[in-house]
């Protein structure tokens, strides 16, 4: 009750700075989290509704001062491709450092609440430096994701603006152009399950690889089956850490000597089903929250027919991908149906978590 207290009298508006929304946001994840993980319909639905609320306003925010974000300094990350700027930086001042970034994909920021309770308990000598930062809009994997690993607002990869499958490139590239040799660079996709270490022991060389990116996708995949809304999303996530991957993979690149920072590439939100356009091939991407059209003339015949989408202006995204973004906790899909999906604007997809990982020492 104090912590709905505290959040309803600092509500940001849309006057406040970033800052201020991401502060928010981190408190607003212990709140969600909360509960999310207890079962008091009455607060359930408090959340809700003050959660629409926010939603308004932080939709009418973004349309004004997103595009400002995009440039500002790496030194404390604002956006999701700030993130290895800001790796790299540190890595030059030290000279010899090594850093580690772990994406998992989806982990929206009142699920990292809960999944840093859960590493807390498995690893008490763990220090974890939180932060959070903007995702690229649409908040979709091939957008966001791959804005992390190569540095750069997806203006800048046109070509695999829809795939995944030129991370590796990207990010090798990356660091290459930071003076590391790409015998030093590694990158693995698909993990979340097993033995960490035998994980890291197939991607890297501990005592000669200076950086890493790994995707777990984990939590995406959970998000993708989920059916029992933001409360099952939070039990499941909860058994999959239990099993300790997460943990282990931390450990061990803390205990190789790595600076290790974890991050995600969108959130995702519970919602609920508004109608689905059937446009046949004229959607490049057809998501739950967000469809992608070639030009802004096919995307305005669809936003007539659904009055619950919203015509985002496509910011730093390269030419020929013009978003229709459903709004509030709409989404694409059939009328009624429940869903947890991500591609739209709401807080809870948009800021995500940004952490840094040590050892308490002594």
């Amino acid at each position: 009750s104090r912590l709905f207290e505290l959040v309803e009298k600092n509500l940001p508006t849309e006057e406040s700075r970033y800052s201020d929304w991401t502060a928010f946001a981190l408190k607003w994840a212990e709140l969600s989290s909360l509960i999310h993980c207890g079962s008091n319909a009455a607060h359930q639905t408090r959340l809700k509704d003050v959660g629409d609320a926010l939603n308004a306003t932080f939709s009418r925010w973004l349309s004004d001062h997103y595009s400002s974000l995009i440039n500002l300094p790496p030194t404390d990350p604002v956006m999701l491709h700030h993130v290895p700027r800001r790796l790299a930086r540190d890595v030059e001042c030290s000279g010899d450092g090594r850093a580690a970034l772990i994406v998992v994909d989806g982990l929206a920021l009142d699920q990292w609440v809960t999944v840093r309770q859960l590493l807390h308990k498995q690893d008490n000598n763990l220090v974890m430096r939180e932060s959070a930062t903007f995702a690229w809009v649409p908040t979709l994997t091939s957008v966001s994701r791959q804005s992390i690993f190569s540095g750069k607002p997806p203006l800048y990869f046109p070509s695999s603006i829809n795939s995944t499958n030129s991370e590796e490139k990207l990010w090798k590239q990356f660091w290459e152009d930071h003076g590391i040799s790409r015998l030093d660079i590694a990158y693995q996709r698909g993990l979340g399950d097993g033995d960490a270490s035998s994980v890291l022991d197939a991607a890297i060389h501990p005592g000669k690889t200076k950086v890493v990116g790994l995707v777990v996708d984990k939590v995406d995949k959970i998000m993708h089956g989920m059916q029992l809304g933001a409360a099952g999303m939070h039990n499941q996530i909860k058994q999959w850490c239990e099993k300790g991957f997460l943990c282990a993979l931390v450990g061990n690149l803390l205990d190789y000597g790595y600076d290790v920072w974890l991050t995600a590439d969108h959130g995702n939100i519970e919602c609920v089903g508004a109608g689905r356009p059937s446009e046949g091939v004229i959607a490049e991407t057809r998501g739950e929250r967000v469809r992608v059209y070639p030009t802004p003339e096919l995307r305005s015949q669809v936003a007539d027919a659904y009055r619950f989408a919203r015509e985002w202006q496509p910011v730093g995204l390269p030419s020929g991908y013009f978003p229709l973004i459903a709004g509030a906790r709409d989404a694409f899909v059939s009328p009624g149906k429940s869903i947890v999906g991500h591609g739209g604007i709401a807080i809870e997809e948009v800021i995500v978590p940004l952490v840094k990982f040590e050892r308490r020492v002594g």
